[in-house]
């Protein structure tokens, strides 16, 4: 019986239908030949979207595209220019900074992703950057988002294996910087082959940052003030995501006035889209999930790992490369709702951290969206900036390779991970 719905699975899934259309047609066919009532189908549905932590989702959308919109992508811009401009391949640091900031807004690697393919690429073909290497540069800095919080992804794994999302949110932070730092040399030594240079010859006057820097204040001060909240505990992480949206309505109206009333119904429309879309994958995979629990595949992967190796460095190493190559042909939320409980029972086995886990799923998953042949952040770049996904490939080679080096550092090295949640919580 699993045979069928595996096969089914994946003849949807290689004809082009919409993942959560996948997994509840592959689920269903389950349930048609089993003696278990279908009814089960829209229970576990509508249970799986019941639970109070959820409510976080739709108001981080909000806040992301509210930021986006709000005017703080052009002051986060100017303060990461005034920052690393003069640095060796001055625009492309400038994109990675810039993706930092944006990272602990939006959470978000695509919408990080679009707002560099929109703002930075174009000014990097003028300054003599290949059309190639702008795109991916963008894209590739997209990662950091996701890492940071308010990330959907660290929320929704929390939800899924149970596991403090506080904590998730304060453990992506050292590796956020770790993959803004690996990819930031790596452009460095592109920039110095390709003859690349500064936006500047020298370093701007700590006046003229400091100018910058106070602009630039409210979008900074965002990220500051919710884990202050969090740490001390003002508000829980779905509170937090009602505060963030509420601030993001609000510096996006009165501060910077980068939208009108007028254009907060299209800003709510917008993100009801996306937030559907979310918690249909959520609903959709979890009918897939009971499939998996019911035909013990959770067991079988575990058994065979335990047969494998009994080390859980070399466990989390082999299950990196898996997850390597399947977020090159599915996208990273579906392999994340699937698997991280699939994986639930490896971490018991074997004594990894959850947060440790989490952060490093996160990270490996979101490398995925910029890999062909399928990569929502690649399309979503190349489809901007108008760049072949040949040359995107080649030129994000020497990037994805970086961000990869990261991927295994934060692997073999969970203290990068878990220090700050352990030191703080």
């Amino acid at each position: 019986m699993i045979a069928l719905t595996l096969i089914l699975f994946l003849a949807l899934l290689f004809a082009g239908m919409p993942i959560s259309f996948v997994l509840l047609g592959s689920a269903m066919s389950y349930f048609l030949f089993n003696p278990i009532a279908p009814s089960i189908v829209a229970q576990r549905m509508s249970g799986s979207l019941e639970l109070f932590p959820l409510l976080a989702v739709p108001f981080f959308v909000f806040a992301g595209a509210a930021m986006a919109r709000g005017g703080i992508a052009d002051r986060l811009y100017g303060f990461a220019e005034a920052l690393v401009g003069h640095w060796r391949g001055g625009l492309a640091q400038v994109a990675v900074i810039n993706s930092l900031f944006m990272g602990a807004m939006s959470g978000s690697s695509n919408a990080d992703a679009a707002i560099d393919a929109r703002t930075v690429v174009p000014i990097m073909r003028k300054q003599g950057y290949s059309n190639g290497f702008a795109s991916a540069i963008s894209a590739c800095s997209g990662v950091i988002a996701p890492v940071l919080p308010p990330s959907i992804g660290l929320i929704i794994y929390g939800l899924l294996t149970n596991t403090s999302i506080g904590q998730l949110f304060i453990g992506g932070i050292i590796p956020a910087f770790l993959i803004a730092a690996a990819l930031m040399i790596t452009v460095h030594q592109v920039a110095k082959r390709r003859g690349y240079g500064a936006l500047r010859p020298h370093r701007m006057p700590v006046r003229e940052i400091a100018v910058k820097a106070r602009h630039a204040l409210w979008a900074l001060a965002m990220p500051f003030l919710l884990l202050f909240g969090l740490r001390i505990g003002l508000f829980t992480p779905t509170e937090l995501g009602a505060i963030a949206a509420a601030y993001a309505l609000f510096v996006g109206l009165f501060i910077y006035r980068g939208f009108t009333f007028g254009e907060t119904y299209e800003l709510a429309r917008e993100s009801a889209h996306t937030t559907a879309n979310v918690m249909l994958i959520i609903a959709t995979s979890a009918i897939f999930s009971v499939v998996l629990t019911l035909e013990e595949v959770p067991q079988t992967v575990v058994g065979y790992l335990v047969d494998m190796t009994d080390n859980k460095y070399v466990a989390l190493a082999l299950i990196n490369v898996l997850l390597l190559l399947l977020g090159t042909v599915m996208e990273g939320l579906s392999l994340m709702v699937i698997l991280a409980p699939l994986f639930l029972q490896v971490m018991q086995r074997f004594g990894i951290d959850p947060i440790h886990f989490g952060v490093v799923l996160i990270v490996n998953l979101t490398i995925g969206s910029v890999t062909p042949p399928i990569g929502s952040v690649l399309f979503t770049v190349c489809s901007i900036t108008k760049c072949s996904i040949e040359e995107f490939t080649r030129e994000s080679i020497p990037l994805l390779m970086a961000l990869i080096v990261v991927l295994f550092l934060i692997t073999f090295l969970p203290a990068t991970v878990v220090f700050l949640p352990r030191l703080l919580f």
